[in-house]
């Protein structure tokens, strides 16, 4: 009988053991120190400027019972892939022509839900002064990416050095070109590349995130910078059917804050605008 009662003790032990490890690890969120349990939201983002802003808005969700991770990319591709693959909530490093073109290319789903900021691309040498010193046959850095890529001979036309055939738009090509005056030799590399190029090229057009990373500033060291009236703003993307998700309408709500808006003011200095 003693032994019976024993062995009762100990399976009794085991069980409340048991429970005790099958308790550890059943959350899916993360629990705030008052025992609240908190949603986690991934999104990706590019360093500069984009997770720079997301890091300042942490606080704020985390009063909303959200923990903001912040995923950095250095890429245009990887962040929609692993959104598409729920690998992150939402990612925020784009304009919404890069993502149409994207989605519509890989047969994705994703959507905008919403304008941070403007980062307006810019015309950068380390040989000339000014535009006006390009030499004829000189050599022009620009995107790789379709959007981009034409948005950068946008921004050369406007800039007096080329005319496009019209009605191109966004998709723009080299071989849009309808008159070169200067013969520019017009080559292609990955939009994060293109800091790198400096050397090697007369004049590179450069988006401002990464324009930004290689200690460049578009207020001051671009040659000719896009208009602050540009239509490409960044946006912030999510897969389709998850706009009206709690934790997205908050955080959408924190990078349209006042708050945000001085950020941006404050910390870039015309370089990034507000775009809301």
């Amino acid at each position: 009988m003693m032994k019976l009662k024993k062995l009762a003790l100990v399976l009794a032990g085991l069980l409340a053991l048991t429970g005790l490890a099958a308790g550890c690890g059943s959350s899916t969120g993360s629990k705030s120190s008052g025992g609240d349990k908190k949603v986690v939201l991934k999104v990706g983002a590019s360093p500069v400027p984009h997770a720079e802003i997301l890091n300042q808005i942490k606080p704020i969700l985390a009063k909303d019972g959200i923990d903001l991770q912040v995923v950095e990319f250095t890429d245009y591709v990887k962040p929609n892939l692993s959104l598409s693959d729920k690998e992150i909530d939402a990612n925020f490093f784009q304009h919404k022509p890069y993502l149409d073109k994207f989605c519509k290319d890989r047969n994705l789903a994703l959507v905008s839900v919403g304008n941070v900021h403007i980062e307006p691309m810019g015309v950068y040498s380390k040989k000339i002064k000014d535009l006006k010193e390009l030499k004829d046959g000189a050599k022009v850095a620009i995107p790789n990416d379709p959007t981009n890529g034409g948005r950068a001979l946008a921004i050369l036309e406007k800039a007096g050095l080329i005319k496009l055939k019209e009605g191109v738009g966004v998709l723009a090509t080299a071989n849009d070109i309808v008159d070169n005056p200067k013969n520019l030799q017009i080559t292609e590399a990955e939009a994060a590349m293109l800091p790198r190029t400096l050397d090697d090229v007369d004049i590179a057009v450069i988006n401002s995130n990464f324009a930004m990373e290689a200690k460049l500033n578009p207020t001051k060291d671009a040659l000719f910078i896009e208009a602050k009236d540009s239509p490409y703003a960044n946006i912030v993307a999510v897969r389709k059917g998850d706009e009206q998700r709690p934790e997205i309408q908050k955080l959408m709500k924190a990078l349209q804050s006042p708050e945000v808006k001085k950020f941006i003011e404050d910390k870039y200095k015309g370089a990034i605008l507000p775009a809301f």
